[in-house]
């Protein structure tokens, strides 16, 4: 894999959305360039009834493209998720690191959220021992083998993809 690629990781309602954004934002101030996985376990449609993108998918187009002077979005049918390796390859050469949402069960460098109103224990540390995780982000002070940042400090985690990563 030739793309810097970060998955944030957690389980669901700790957070992990609105620290992303935050993160990115922060990245993005800073002058990189960023894309953005979201994994999705369930179904999702971003092509809507009544719009025409939608009638020429429902036709039976494999693969529509919709492309405006700002931006693009392409709509490819299949019947299983593609790796995330073809993904990164195919989508990302032209951003400085890939922050993904989930991907918890891959060998891709992990930030995990922990919000202790929300759990005590962590994917990574818990019952299993995830040698690709590389920070955990909680709002409880925790002794790890990994640095621990402020979940409610977003240029800390920044701060540290930056110099992990992008130096």
């Amino acid at each position: 894999m030739t793309q810097k690629v970060v998955s944030f990781v957690a389980k669901s309602g700790t957070g992990k959305t609105t620290l992303l954004e935050k993160v990115i934002a922060n990245l993005k101030g800073r002058g990189y360039r960023i894309g953005v996985v979201k994994h999705d376990a369930h179904r999702f449609d971003i092509d809507h009834p009544g719009k025409d993108s939608h009638r020429l998918t429902a036709a039976g187009a494999d693969t529509m493209l919709i492309s405006s002077p700002e931006k693009l979005a392409i709509v490819k049918q299949h019947a299983q998720s593609p790796p995330i390796e073809e993904l990164l390859a195919t989508y990302f050469q032209d951003v400085d690191i890939v922050l993904t949402e989930g991907f918890k069960k891959s060998s891709m460098p992990k930030i995990e959220i922990n919000r202790q109103e929300r759990s005590a224990t962590l994917l990574c540390r818990g019952e299993e021992f995830d040698p690709t995780l590389v920070a955990v982000a909680s709002d409880a002070k925790l002794e790890l083998d990994v640095p621990v940042l402020d979940l409610n400090d977003a240029a800390a985690v920044a701060d540290f993809i930056e110099e992990k990563f992008l130096k």
